[in-house]
């Protein structure tokens, strides 16, 4: 039993040598650089300048130059010749060290890889808003499926801000409202898909005792359906130079497929983008109220991440949509 122990405690000794043996010492973890230096010096090098490399990481070259100053201080030495301009040349220190980094990092990408969800062009992954999803997607995904029988569509209605996309979604469909709209984190990419009116909606029963609205101030007495807020209400009567604050009221359904569902058992009028109510106003279910100049509160946008922008499927999808709107 004695020898058992100590063969044991051998084995996690030896286990414990490797470990360390594979780890940085602490000397060598204080003598690192800032990551995000290296990877902004390591694109100036391979791509040829500061500008192209801003390019190749999606971000502004005044950050690239940022990361470059600071990996010089920590060098103590220039790196890049900037006598020669934004694509110049590394000086001959800079060579040598983007040799001894670019293999490093390479390395480090290629680990992280073997870590990362592979591309399956089979099985297809879209997050969509909810409304867009009910209300349009549904109706036409068969028809994605027909042209792409290879392909496996997995559809999700949720309601989540892009940044939440991870590598195991494809595509995220959402619409950004004007008023929200943020700068894009690096790690994906974006196309805006179509930008819709909004308008005012409401079932033939529920307008039928009423006479006609000749103007967008006319709507403040009517009974109005909201979503989360009376925000998006608020916006409209704003483009059409209307003020509206402490005057809205009405039930709040939170999501804009729930509100159109009120609006179509005549509860009264609720605001939709043309995309969302174009089926049911073609069938009569809904009717446009009041003849009014259009407004325009946003946009749909496909989000996906920068790794999979040239997927196989993602490709196919983007084009579908993209002509299935135009239509």
């Amino acid at each position: 039993m004695a020898r058992m122990a100590d063969r044991k405690q051998r084995e996690v000794q030896s286990m414990r040598a490797n470990v360390a043996h594979y780890g940085l010492t602490p000397e060598q973890r204080r003598a690192l650089p800032p990551f995000a230096a290296l990877k902004a010096f390591e694109a100036i090098g391979t791509c040829g300048g500061i500008r192209r490399a801003a390019e190749a990481l999606s971000i502004d070259h005044a950050a690239i130059s940022r990361h470059l100053r600071a990996l010089e201080e920590w060098a103590g030495s220039p790196l890049f010749d900037r006598a020669s301009g934004s694509n110049g040349q590394l000086t001959e220190v800079g060579a040598r060290f983007h040799r001894a980094i670019a293999q490093s990092l390479t390395d480090i990408a290629s680990a992280a890889m073997e870590f990362m969800p592979q591309l399956d062009d089979r099985h297809f992954v879209v997050w969509c808003a909810p409304g867009l999803a009910s209300e349009w997607l549904t109706g036409r995904i068969g028809d994605f499926s027909a042209a792409f029988p290879d392909i496996q569509i997995e559809l999700q209605p949720i309601e989540i801000l892009p940044e939440a996309v991870d590598n195991n979604v494809d595509a995220h469909i959402h619409y950004v409202v004007d008023a929200a709209r943020q700068e894009e984190a690096p790690a994906f990419r974006s196309v805006e898909l179509l930008r819709p009116p909004i308008l005012a909606v409401a079932s033939p029963a529920f307008l039928a005792d009423l006479p006609p609205f000749e103007n967008p101030a006319a709507l403040l007495e009517a009974p109005l359906l909201h979503e989360a807020s009376f925000d998006q209400w608020r916006r409209w009567f704003e483009q059409h130079g209307v003020e509206s604050e402490g005057k809205l009221d009405g039930p709040r359904f939170w999501q804009g497929h729930l509100t159109l569902a009120a609006a179509r058992r005549g509860q009264g009028i609720a605001l939709a983008n043309a995309l969302l109510v174009g089926d049911s106003l073609r069938g009569g279910e809904l009717v446009e109220v009041g003849t009014f100049p259009p407004v325009y509160l946003g946009s749909y946008v496909l989000t996906t991440r920068r790794s999979r922008w040239r997927g196989e499927a993602l490709v196919n999808f983007r084009r579908w949509i993209e002509r299935t709107l135009a239509n």
